[in-house]
């Protein structure tokens, strides 16, 4: 049987390839403390379920492609509220924001066009672009760097004349860099310049840890053919399972071909987007008590990862996630042994190998990302397991 060249140049997600081996572990009686997935605990607003129990309608019918109109009206008020008007044919409701980044790259690349994303990137970036025929252009970082790339001249020595948009996740996934709104002006400038789309992934805007106002590309009005806003509730909410994310776009002509996508997958679940709209009703006072509990777990991390003899990290200012260098010759391989071969008391820990991160060959295969989603306690046990782990393998 043959298969698609373009889901062979696919690979399997880095947060995920270890699975077996974490079941093999857990089945010899070992607990693993999972930092590898950006899952929170943080508990779901009640509004969600409470929604889901007050639905009184007789039959669960197919919602309208563009998406309901009560999560429609929540999202364009929740964008009033941060100075940001869209009209309500400006945004399209879709299956999660990985749905969102799909259909937007299936509007705007064609087989050998390229996209132009600061490495070390969203794993699933990669399925999606080569899923289009495309490529990613990476946009070159260093861990020394703190993985800054908001640089007009590393941006433009990635154009060429197959470059068709730029990809700007702020905060940064798995980076957790935050653009300051003259790096966002800048991006904004280099996209219209050059006549790119420019997309922002915007799935963490509640999760800036330095007082900064929350901060979209949509509120750049004067880019309105260039900007594309990606958003979801999966991490704004804690509400990950129910896969509801929006494009936001004042191209109306995008919109209109995003359409057809939204037609071809009928609509997005019915009843989680009734229960979506009802988690806009939650106040600021949400937001403000979830990142302060993020600050809380980052700054834990941080000071246990500065204890560790060799690692090469600074502290993120937003999202919540940690890049590190680890004084291994291979992150893979240590992940793999971490699961087999080592354990204290019973107990080892996962991570995310960051070569997957990367689109540029050799690079990331000593770094890991650290999804800081754990209670404190549970992350200074794994902080500290990473430590012993790391001397015990260095010591083989």
């Amino acid at each position: 049987m043959k298969f698609s060249s373009k889901v062979k140049k696919c690979g399997l997600s880095p947060m995920r390839k270890f699975h077996p081996y974490a079941v093999a572990a857990m089945e010899a009686g070992k607990k693993i403390y999972h930092l590898n997935i950006g899952q929170p605990d943080i508990e779901t607003p009640p509004q969600y379920f409470e929604a889901v129990r007050n639905f009184q309608l007789p039959v669960l019918e197919y919602a309208p492609s563009p998406g309901l109109p009560v999560l429609i009206d929540a999202i364009q008020k929740y964008y009033d509220n941060l100075g940001m008007h869209f009209e309500k044919d400006e945004i399209l409701i879709t299956t999660g924001g990985s749905e969102a980044l799909q259909i937007v790259f299936n509007c705007i690349l064609d087989d050998g066009d390229e996209i132009l994303i600061p490495e070390p990137f969203y794993p699933n970036y990669n399925t999606m672009v080569s899923t289009c025929g495309a490529v990613i252009h990476p946009v070159p970082t260093t861990p020394q760097e703190g993985y800054h790339y908001a640089d007009r001249a590393k941006i433009e020595a990635g154009i060429n004349e197959r470059t068709r948009a730029i990809v700007c996740t702020n905060p940064g996934n798995p980076t957790g860099s935050v653009l300051t709104p003259e790096e966002m002006r800048m991006m904004v400038d280099i996209a219209k310049e050059h006549n790119l789309f420019i997309i922002g992934d915007e799935a963490y805007r509640e999760f800036v840890y330095a007082g900064e106002p929350l901060q979209s590309l949509g509120e750049f009005e004067d880019a309105a053919e260039n900007v594309i806003v990606i958003d979801t509730v999966s991490k704004r909410f804690s509400a990950c399972g129910a896969r509801i994310g929006c494009i936001i776009s004042r191209n109306k002509e995008l919109m209109a071909e995003a359409l057809k996508y939204c037609q071809c997958r009928l609509s997005v679940a019915t009843l989680d987007q009734v229960a979506s709209a009802a988690l806009y009703d939650v106040g600021p006072e949400y937001f403000a008590a979830v990142r302060e509990e993020y600050k809380l777990r980052r700054d834990t991390v941080a000071a246990k990862l500065k204890e560790i003899p060799g690692v090469i990290c600074e502290c993120p200012r937003g999202a919540f996630y940690f890049m590190a260098a680890l004084p291994v010759d291979s992150a893979d391989e240590f992940q793999k042994w971490l699961l087999t071969d080592f354990e204290d008391n019973g107990e080892t820990v996962m991570f995310a190998p960051a070569e997957s991160f990367y689109a540029t060959s050799g690079k990331g295969v000593n770094e890991i990302r650290i999804a800081y989603v754990l209670k404190q306690k549970d992350l200074e046990r794994a902080m500290d397991l990473l430590a012993m782990g790391l001397k015990a393998y260095n010591e083989r």
